[in-house]
């Protein structure tokens, strides 16, 4: 058995495919660690999600920025942006069922695996841990989103306002709404910050690229690190799959934007990859 974390997907069906020959992934005894978003941008949104829903007692799944855009858009609060590639999933008969299980996934998992090294905690969320954050305050995050997504009462105001770049950064004025759209900025946007963790969502890039007064989230020192935690990300794929932190792992590389669908295992560290095939 072994478990392996995948980037951003964004629909692109057929390179996932062919990783996961390369890897020669077996859902009886393999697992996969899905870093968020799995659809738009690509060209087969509906043919990824039919197919990781298929195994999906094998995979372990975080949601990303365009996982919730899809969910805003599917219920009407929100109307697509142009880019955006989602009709055939938006028109499938299983749209209901598809909605039903993103909303049950959330936006933080971990686990504790035995590696070559010894035994390691690994967690996984779409863009990151803010350097402010303990362990409890990223559970508690993640857990007050997903509980958000499966109650009726909530669930159409809070996907109506996870759009914006404020607030920016945590104080106690903040009321539920607000608080849940930063939280959702820092685990499924978030490149750049301050150490206290206000948020700068307009720059891109590589991490070099630092507006003036922040940094990279994980060249600050991250409140929630300690012995044997390994952080697995996606998002970013500027980065090409690369920290300098042997304790925190980029793995989205690219591949929607022509460059690669990349696999890394969380046993010994090994990092597969697929090149772009579709256009």
């Amino acid at each position: 058995m072994a478990n392996y974390a995948i980037g951003d997907v964004q629909g692109c069906f057929l390179e996932l495919k062919g990783l996961l020959d390369l890897i020669n992934f077996d859902p009886s005894h393999d697992r996969l660690w899905f870093v968020g978003d799995l659809i738009n941008r690509g060209p087969d949104s509906l043919r990824t999600i039919e197919f990781i829903y298929e195994i999906k007692d094998s995979c372990h799944v975080v949601l990303g920025n365009h996982d919730m855009h899809f969910l805003a858009i599917a219920d009407g609060l929100r109307k697509p942006f142009k880019k955006d590639t989602l009709n055939e999933l938006l028109e499938s008969k299983n749209l209901n069922q598809y909605k039903k299980w993103l909303k049950g996934q959330s936006l933080l998992y971990y686990e504790d695996i035995q590696c070559q090294e010894g035994n390691k905690t690994y967690l996984m969320s779409h863009a990151g841990i803010p350097p402010h954050w303990s362990w409890q305050e990223a559970l508690e995050a993640a857990n007050e989103i997903k509980e958000a997504l499966n109650d009726e009462n909530l669930y159409s105001e809070y996907l109506m306002n996870i759009y914006g770049n404020l607030p920016n950064q945590t104080h106690p004025g903040l009321n539920r709404i607000e608080r849940m759209r930063l939280n959702t900025n820092y685990l499924t946007r978030m490149r750049f910050c301050k150490i206290d963790g206000e948020l700068e969502l307009d720059t891109k890039g590589i991490s070099s690229n630092e507006p003036e007064g922040f940094k990279a989230w994980f060249k600050h020192p991250l409140k929630i690190e300690r012995e044997n935690l390994h952080l697995i990300f996606g998002h970013w794929a500027a980065l090409g799959g690369k920290t300098d932190n042997e304790k925190i792992t980029a793995i989205d590389t690219g591949c929607v934007w022509g460059y690669k669908l990349s696999a890394y295992r969380l046993e010994d560290s090994k990092v597969f990859s697929y090149d772009r095939i579709t256009k």
